[in-house]
């Protein structure tokens, strides 16, 4: 179990994870009037964070967090000084996630771990505190570097004995936030379609189909659209309460929060308040 109070009191144990044109103020301000404490900005925000900042000014307690600026893309010097305009305006609320992508979409990414270094050594130049900031760490050499030059780490796609694994890594006081995808939908073969609809690209990802080999599964869960069992542990679906035990599952093996995405996006509004409900009973 985790040992950093603080990180829950801060981001609190339920966030929401979403695509950043996918999230304004209005779906904010809802995210919070549920009681997510944590609302991700996924699909990699650019490093300005015009978005994190709008969010920010409409709503009153909420923390944002990008879930990742990708190093590939975005400037770390631009990022370092967007931070401090935000956090001047919105102490305490403001979380930088980091990662670097995909190989797939970046043919240019060599060295990743090398290429975060440096990107952290331009945080660190220009007064980003590690509190503040907590990389995408999915291998075992992303997670040292996160112990040693981060809050902690936000992955994705994993499953609760990765979550374990991340918390033996990082030890008692980093942040681990995994992001858990669900649907709500009781009709499995339904479900099935949905969660199969949003993971199709994923798993032509090898950071993403690795990292699952390294969670268990087989090649033969990997291939094609999954099987049946990677469908249904890594994009949990099921009634409100089956996708609060998912979360739990990832806070017993020692999670200080989880955000949750809902997959198809349009069905955010009544899962999001059926899961906080359930979550809250």
């Amino acid at each position: 179990m985790s040992a950093a109070p603080a990180w829950t009191a801060r981001l609190g144990q339920l966030g929401v994870w979403a695509r950043v044109s996918d999230v304004d103020v209005p779906f904010a301000r809802e995210a919070e009037r549920l009681g997510y404490g944590t609302v991700w900005l996924g699909g990699s925000p650019a490093a300005d964070l015009t978005s994190a900042e709008e969010v920010l000014d409409g709503t009153e307690s909420v923390v944002v967090a990008t879930g990742i600026v990708n190093i590939w893309r975005d400037e770390a010097a631009e990022l370092a000084d967007a931070y401090h305009r935000i956090v001047a305006r919105h102490p305490g609320r403001l979380v930088l996630g980091i990662g670097s992508g995909h190989r797939e979409a970046t043919p240019h990414r060599t060295k990743p771990l090398q290429a975060m270094a440096d990107y952290l050594d331009v945080l660190d130049e220009r007064g980003v505190p590690l509190e503040d900031r907590v990389l995408s760490a999915l291998g075992p050499r992303m997670l040292a570097l996160a112990a040693e030059r981060s809050g902690g780490t936000h992955p994705y796609l994993t499953v609760p004995s990765q979550t374990a694994e991340a918390r033996e890594a990082l030890g008692p006081d980093k942040l681990v936030a995994p992001e858990q995808t669900v649907v709500l939908d009781a009709d499995v073969d339904a479900a099935r379609r949905a969660a199969r609809a949003f993971l199709r690209r994923y798993l032509q990802l090898t950071n993403y189909s690795g990292n699952m080999l390294r969670a268990g599964f087989s090649e033969a869960d990997v291939a094609g659209e999954g099987s049946d069992e990677l469908i249904d542990r890594i994009v949990v679906h099921g009634e409100a309460t089956d996708l609060v035990r998912a979360v739990r599952a990832h806070l017993d093996a020692g999670a200080d929060h989880v955000c949750v995405q809902v997959q198809p996006g349009e069905d955010a509004p009544r899962a999001l308040a059926e899961i906080a409900a359930a979550f809250a009973a």
